[in-house]
């Protein structure tokens, strides 16, 4: 094998001149180490002299899995090698596992460059291209694969483990936490997730937006919270804007309200896993559950796959809201002959028959008349609502107890960065230090911008705090009235906007109708003066250059 290798790369006629050179490591902890990727530079530099080539081209993949074939460097490597007229004749690498993991991408990456004449050689595992050679090349991508598999099973385990333990794995903490040291285990420093008291205070005004609004309008939809955010200079860690997927991301997650999930997804396939292979690990809310579930049930209810566009813009008042009390399913409409009469009736029976459903029809005028009046006389009365947020106050002094405690910790964290700025520019002053230092320029920028984030969030704490996010009487008086007018009053799908904002379900059976509301609901309502039932609506985004289909 060795002289059939000598006979290959070191003859005279079948010599390649020029080599490139493939560098990997899979993990961030190798890479910031900086030991692995130069130590793989000089062994194969070593070997490339030895042999007399030439070096055209050097590939570093750091902090990337082998058994990951979406390396950008490696990637960049095969479409120069395969591309017409390859810079190099052969790739050379430590070991093939540097290379790759996967037997079969291996194999598939092998073929595509001979099919270019360029060779993959291993210093590591000299081999040539007869048949014992090519199998003893897959024995060793299988045995690479395998081991790469136990590795990841191993640590895996441990990390689950270490999950179970209330301690966090991973790299960067979610918006609105931090990773902190809880403990030491030897040489390994267990930490935890805290919540970062400004970048919390970005995330309650983000769910307040989608929940409330900005108190000049009602609730906002995730692009246009976006958008607010954007306008107004809010930025993520990194310093980016918002993206309206980053924001969805981030509302739709169950850590704001206490619970991480950690082994939720496949790496490769993003595919949630089962919820028994999930670890849930309790973490300090930022948002209430109530708050949050709310919220979500929110985001699902304004999602076309879910409510079609005829709910909300059709000319049925209890379009999505109606149901048969027998078999749960919707009550559509359905006409006489000449047009004239309208009904709702179960549309299970209507489609599926008699069998699936017994049925009922109701007239829709008295059915609109039955609700709509039923909810201006007994709900939306000011004695009917305070009766219902009678537990509303108390819940109200328990949160001022609760704001008193974080804008406590927000001026701490305020005067904190404010302390350290002045002792920095008094040392400036004392000739101390030298203001041209570029790292003293950047740490004085960081500190001003800490603390302008600190003061901004205790400025948002204070506004909470303001009479006019509270309840009161006028407020649930005021709130009373202009639903009483708007679920009686106007056109079909305003007046439909204010009762599903309001009601979730008309139950109709055969001798009565029973209507379901939730009480948090009916809070936010009453907090934001009713804005909350804002007409939403589908707007068909088709040909908006108007430049097809004229």
């Amino acid at each position: 094998m060795k002289s059939l290798s000598k006979t290959l790369y070191e003859g005279t006629s079948a010599q390649p001149s020029r080599a490139a050179l493939y560098l990997r490591v899979s993990t961030g902890r190798q890479a910031d180490s900086d030991l692995s990727i130069p130590d793989q530079r000089r062994q194969t530099i070593e070997f490339c002299k030895a042999r007399g080539w030439d070096i055209a081209a050097e590939f570093v993949d750091a902090g990337l899995s082998g058994t990951d074939e979406n390396r950008p460097e490696l990637q960049r490597l095969l479409e120069l090698a395969t591309g017409g007229g390859s810079p190099f004749d052969v790739v050379v690498v430590h070991s093939f596992s540097r290379f790759a993991r996967d037997h079969f991408a291996l194999e598939h990456a092998v073929r595509r460059l001979r099919k270019h004449g360029v060779r993959l050689v291993s210093i590591t595992q000299d081999l040539g291209d007869d048949p014992m050679s090519v199998m003893v090349r897959q024995v060793f991508a299988l045995f690479d694969e395998y081991q790469s598999k136990e590795n990841a099973k191993h640590v895996l385990r441990a990390m689950k483990e270490n999950a179970r333990q209330g301690f966090w794995n991973g790299a960067a903490a979610p918006y609105g936490y931090a990773a902190i040291a809880a403990e030491q285990r030897g040489a390994k420093t267990k930490k935890r997730l805290a919540i970062d008291l400004v970048e919390a205070e970005v995330v309650r005004l983000m769910f307040r937006l989608v929940l409330e609004g900005d108190g000049g309008s009602g609730p906002l939809g995730v692009k246009a919270a976006t958008s607010f955010l954007n306008e107004r200079g809010y930025r993520t860690r990194g310093g980016a804007r918002w993206g309206i997927g980053q924001l969805h991301k981030l509302l739709t997650s169950p850590t704001y309200k206490g619970e991480y999930r950690f082994n939720r997804k496949v790496w490769k396939t993003k595919e949630d896993k089962p919820d028994t292979e999930q670890i849930v690990v309790p973490v300090d809310p930022i948002i209430e559950p109530s708050q949050f579930d709310a919220l979500q049930g929110r985001l699902k209810a304004r999602n076309p796959k879910s409510t079609p566009p005829r709910v909300v813009s059709g000319p049925i008042l209890l379009s999505g809201l109606a149901t048969c009390a027998s078999c749960g399913g919707g009550m559509m409409l359905r006409t006489g002959k000449s047009g004239r009469y309208r009904y709702y009736t179960c549309a299970t029976c209507a489609v599926q028959g008699k069998t699936a459903c017994k049925g009922r029809s109701i007239p829709m005028e008295r059915l609109d008349n039955l609700v709509t009046e039923r909810l201006a006389e007994t709900l939306f009365t000011a004695e009917r609502v305070k009766a219902i947020l009678t537990g509303l106050l108390e819940r109200q002094a328990s949160r001022s107890a609760d704001h008193t405690q974080r804008m406590t910790m927000l001026q701490n964290k305020a005067a904190d960065s404010e302390g350290r700025l002045s002792r920095l520019y008094q040392a400036i002053e004392a000739g101390v230090v030298d203001f041209g230092d570029e790292t003293l320029k950047g740490r004085v920028t960081a500190l001003k911008a800490e603390r302008d984030q600190a003061k901004a969030a205790l400025d948002r704490a204070f506004a909470e705090l303001r009479p006019d996010t509270r309840v009161t009487e006028e407020k649930i008086d005021a709130f009373a009235r202009l639903m009483r007018e708007n679920v009686t009053q106007g056109a079909v799908p305003f007046r439909r906007a204010y009762l599903r904002s309001v009601i979730d379900q008309v139950e109709v059976d055969d001798d009565q109708v029973r209507i379901h509301g939730r009480r948090d609901v009916l809070e936010r309502l009453v907090m934001s003066g009713a804005a909350a039932a804002a007409v939403p609506s589908f707007v068909r985004k088709w040909r908006t250059r108007r430049d097809s289909n004229s």
